[in-house]
Parts: structure tokens; sequence; C-alpha cells
């Protein structure tokens, strides 16, 4: 390979007290919460919207739960700008029967068109500095290389550096803790295979009296041809050859998570690359097999594919607690929790082709509590003011699988920009910030959790 010397002088444009690097529902939960405990807060995104999978990955609905908190606010507030926009179209027993036959409560079922607005609403208010179209590219170590005095950002207006008093790092993949030097693991610990990618689409002109919805590998029904299931991975070419089908808020529309592809690194251009033109192909295939096989999608057709390829899976970080599905599996009520009440399943998507991993659980996951993430899963090691909110957290490959999910996410963030503020408040290492103060501003009252 060959190399050149570049070089150049980097100017300071601006210096906050927090800079929040990805605005998916982890960097929106820390850069709102925050900006509402007073702090000037940045907020960066290398893509034009906020929100994440939940808006350009146009994801259907908020799967898993967490109690309380942003997550629930967010949801009630995207829920009544819905039916103030769309009520002439959106009745009240229309959103009924949807939920009804989705299983899900209507707050829960996702127009990512709308939450876009919310969100953007919700920085506004509370004073968040947004910037769009701008990729964090690189970070500015002080010489004990145990502290990040500025961020190095990206994009149409140059190369320029952002000073904070703490940086977090919410870009799913860990970008900037990676430039910082914190150490990593890829994928699942035996042999770094990650969980496939996806482009999530929208398909309108549904027969929703016929549609049927399935959210999990495990679900099925017959079909005129036989299973459902089976006779997907029979006619779709592989790593296609599952069927997941979710609702939306407008009539006769549905979501579809059935484009797939295998072995890709998403911290990688090429393999993401890769991914996007495998994926992008199997939406005609995919679409074909509904109308042929499926109840309902005769005469559907594509209406809107996601803007961004939905990445499951990258770097998780060495924080100075780990997660464990251990601690999921047995809902020990921590007292060092930054999340609480959070709760889904092993949701792994197979490593090696289509539907459930092996080591995944869903219809066969038991535990019906709420866990708790331990503080020092967001916390590095050598770096004073880095935390770390999102998937890339300190945990295993299986913990991941159920932490993963986007509430769950949103209290991550809402936690850590506490957590953030409050020491900036003490003038102290994110690592020796009172951890039952930040779960008092968290609960809003005395802490009473244990």
């Amino acid at each position: 390979m060959e190399i050149i010397q570049y070089k150049q002088e980097i100017p300071i444009t601006d210096e906050v007290d927090i800079i929040v690097l990805g605005a998916g529902p982890a960097g929106f939960g820390a850069a709102y919460s925050a900006a509402k405990q007073g702090k000037k807060v940045m907020l960066v995104e290398q893509s034009g919207m906020v929100g994440g999978v939940a808006t350009s990955g146009l994801m259907s609905h908020w799967t898993g739960n967490t109690k309380g908190g942003l997550y629930e606010e967010l949801i009630e507030r995207a829920y009544s700008f819905e039916r103030e926009i769309n009520k002439s179209i959106i009745k009240e027993d229309m959103i009924k029967v949807r939920a009804e036959k989705s299983s899900l409560c209507p707050q829960q079922i996702i127009n990512p068109e709308t939450l876009k607005v919310v969100l953007l609403r919700m920085l506004e208010e509370v004073g968040v500095i947004l910037r769009l179209y701008t990729f964090a590219m690189d970070v500015h170590l002080n010489e004990q290389k145990d502290r990040i005095q500025g961020v190095l950002l990206t994009s149409k207006s140059g190369i320029e550096m952002i000073k904070a008093t703490i940086v977090i790092d919410a870009t799913g993949d860990g970008d900037i803790a990676y430039k910082a030097g914190v150490p990593f693991t890829k994928g699942r610990e035996k042999d770094g295979r990650m969980q496939p990618v996806t482009i999530m689409f929208k398909m309108a002109g549904v027969d929703m009296s016929k549609v049927k919805y399935v959210y999990g590998f495990e679900e099925s029904y017959e079909i005129e041809a036989g299973d459902l299931q089976t006779i997907a991975k029979q006619v779709l070419k592989a790593p296609a050859g599952h069927v997941l089908i979710y609702p939306s808020t407008l009539p006769d529309v549905v979501t579809i998570n059935m484009t797939n592809c295998i072995d890709i690194d998403g911290t990688d251009a090429k393999d993401l690359t890769k991914g996007e033109r495998v994926c992008r192909y199997q939406i005609q295939d995919i679409t074909h097999f509904l109308r042929d096989y499926v109840p309902g999608f005769k005469n559907a057709y594509v209406m809107d594919s996601a803007s961004i390829l939905g990445v499951r899976e990258t770097r998780h970080f060495k924080g100075i607690s780990m997660m464990t599905e251990e601690i999921i599996l047995e809902a020990k009520k921590l007292e060092d929790w930054l999340v609480k009440d959070a709760h889904f399943n092993f949701d792994i998507h197979n490593l090696t082709g289509a539907g459930l991993d092996k080591d995944g659980v869903q219809q066969e996951f038991s535990q019906s509590k709420g866990y708790c993430i331990p503080y020092g899963c967001f916390v590095v090691e050598k770096i004073n003011n880095l935390l770390l909110a999102g998937r890339m957290i300190s945990g295993t490959h299986k913990a991941h699988s159920n932490y993963r999910v986007m509430p769950i996410c949103v209290n991550m963030g809402e936690g850590v920009g506490v957590a953030a503020s409050l020491a900036i408040d003490v003038n102290s290492s994110v690592k020796d910030v009172n951890i039952k103060e930040i779960q008092k501003i968290l609960m809003n009252t005395e802490p009473n959790f244990m």
C-alpha cells in the first residue's frame, strides 16, 4: 500500500460541555438528557436525520421494552403528533384494531416521518446544537493519553475540531472509542462473526383483512403451499429465507424485515457496500415471493426502503464492568444500575444464513422480569472523559442481542447524559461520579429502587 504524508492546520470551531457522536436512539437520549441538565451539548450525526434505525433505518416498531424514563416520554410524544397530523386518515378505532392485531400498544408502532420531526423538536426545545451530514473522524488526546481534548469532524465545511469536557460515543460501532484506543472485541467471542445486516422496506396496497403479522423467526402459519417459514427457505435464495412482517401506522401498509446478508463487517466500507447491494437485490425477489405465496400481498408493491443498512453488531468495547447473559437471566437488582427494568429476548439473527441462530432464544425466552445494566458497562478504563452508549457498550455477544434494541438504547443514552452532566458539575472523571446521584435524577425522586 502506497502512503503519503498529509498535514493541515485544523481550526477549533467550538467548545462545548458535552459532545455526543451519533444521533440514533442512544445518542438522542444522551444529548437530550444532558441538555435538560443545563449543559451546552453538541450532537453530531453523519446522516441527514436524527433517529438512526428508527428513522433512516425504517424500523416499524419499538421492539423490546424498558419501563419509565425518556423512552416512554418519547413514544407518547410521537404517538400524539402522529394522531394530530394524520387524524383525517387514521381513526381511533383503526389504531385500536391495528394494535390488537399486532400485539403491540399503539405507541410502539413507528411512523418514521413523524418521528423525525418529533426528535428534532425535542432537541431544539432543550437547546442541543445539532450537526447533521457530519462525520466524527478522529480524536485529539492529551499527552497522558487518558483524556480526549477534542473530536475531529469532517463535512462539506472541511475538517474541524470541537473541544469538549465530556465525550459520549453513541456511533453504534464505537468509532471514536476505537480512535481513542479503547480495547474491544468484534462479534461472537469464539470466531468474531457478527450478526447479519438488513435493509428494511415498506409495502403498500396490502389487503389488511388477510395479512398476518410475523414478529419472530419461530412464528409461522399455514399458507396454500405449506408452512410459511419452510416455503420461504425453499423459494428465496440464501442467505434470505425467513419471513418477518411488521405493522405500520398507515392504511394498507406493512413493514418487511426479510433482506439478509451475512459475513459483513459494519466497520468496513467495502463490506457495507456489499451488504447494501446484496440486500437491495433481494427486495425484488422477496416482493415476488410475498405476492405469489402470502395472503394479502397479491396487489402489494414496494413504497419505500431504508436509506441506511441496518447493522446489528460490530465492536464490543471493554468497560470496567461487562454485561453478560447471566445478569439478564438472573434479573438481579444491581446497586450500580444505570438502566433498569430492561427486557427483551436473545434475538440473535443466524450468523450463517436465514432465521434464528442456534444460540438465539425468542419464544422459549422465559425470563419475564426486567434486568439492570451496571454503570461500569458505559465507562472505559483509561479515558477519563469518555462514555459509551448504545449497542457497543461492554458486553458479551449473547447479552448484546438483548440490550441492543432501541427502547433500551434510549434509556442508556438518558443515563449516560445525566452521568456526563454530573461529572462536569463535580469536576470529576466519569468513573468517579456518584451512581446514587445519577439514579436519583433518573427516577426524579429519592432512590427507592433497591
